[in-house]
């Protein structure tokens, strides 16, 4: 059995020397040690980078789901695409269509449902103003769609990068608009050729006559309509989901980091604060353990 007294021994004092050296920044050390060598040459910590990429405003935030804002190079892309799309089969339409004789109008796609057949709209949608004089319709039509498109502009400014939903819609919108907009500005009309019917319709249009106007025509019509309606429905529909299931992330990346002040820590230079923590207690486990410190 061994003396107590051997238990005892003498700590070499190079381990604490060693630990010294990595952390004390006041050491007059003539030459870096290794540790200090290994913590200048490291790389930021991960709490350093995540405070730089909050400091950068074109940096994406890990809490915000979405690496950028939606930009308007994408908005005019797909308004253009939707309003060209719109132009062309007008076109098309009023080319085609207006050569079938009154016997054969249409060109049917889905027999009994879905056929191709030319008409000009001088009102709204459903026909709305469609009798009323031209120095009320035009004006009127004129300012209302003016008035869409700097709101769909302005609101496509505002959107937060989670805004998937909007940043779809709100292009196609667009791209409606204006498509019917320059059909009124060119033939002072919309040209429509898409005819829909069902006995869904019908029955919605039993229903409205019944109990909200009783002047309602009951058919099994769909009003007619063009790409540019397909494209402004499509919208409001993503637009009416974004209102519903949309959610708004953190605005970290906008924010001001002044308006936050915070308390500067304290770490020695050469490394983060957890780095050398970490290279103190590797050196303190040296000493108990009578080795020398590990090298980071």
């Amino acid at each position: 059995m061994s003396d107590a007294s051997d238990s005892h021994q003498p700590l070499d004092e190079a381990p604490c020397e060693a630990v010294a050296t990595a952390v004390d920044p006041d050491s007059d050390a003539v030459g870096p040690t290794p540790a200090a060598d290994s913590l200048e040459d490291r790389p930021l910590s991960r709490g350093a980078n995540q405070g730089a990429a909050a400091r950068d405003p074109n940096s994406a935030s890990p809490l915000d789901g979405s690496a950028r804002r939606p930009t308007f190079v994408f908005f005019g892309a797909l308004a253009g695409i939707s309003l060209l799309a719109d132009v062309a089969s007008k076109a098309w339409a009023q080319v085609v269509l207006s050569q079938r004789t009154t016997a054969d109008p249409a060109i049917v796609l889905i027999d009994h449902h879905l056929t191709l057949v030319l008409a000009y709209n001088r009102g709204g949608a459903w026909g709305i103003l469609q009798d009323a004089s031209e120095a009320v319709r035009r004006p009127f039509f004129l300012l209302v769609s003016i008035a869409a498109i700097v709101f769909i502009v302005s609101l496509y400014n505002r959107l937060h990068p989670a805004q998937r939903a909007l940043t779809w819609g709100l292009p196609l919108v667009l791209g409606g608009a204006l498509g019917n907009l320059t059909d009124r500005i060119v033939r002072n009309s919309v040209i429509d050729f898409i005819d829909y019917r069902a006995d869904w319709v019908r029955q919605m249009n039993e229903l409205i006559a019944a109990y909200l106007s009783r002047g309602w025509t009951v058919t099994d019509h769909w009003p007619t309509y063009n790409i540019a309606d397909v494209s402004i429905c499509i919208g409001v529909g993503l637009m009416a989901i974004d209102m519903l299931f949309s959610r708004r992330g953190p605005a970290s990346v906008t924010e001001d980091p002044r308006s936050h002040p915070r308390t500067p820590s304290v770490a020695p230079p050469g490394g983060s604060g957890e780095d050398d923590h970490a290279v103190l207690l590797d050196g303190l486990s040296a000493v108990a353990s009578n080795q020398p410190p590990a090298v980071r």
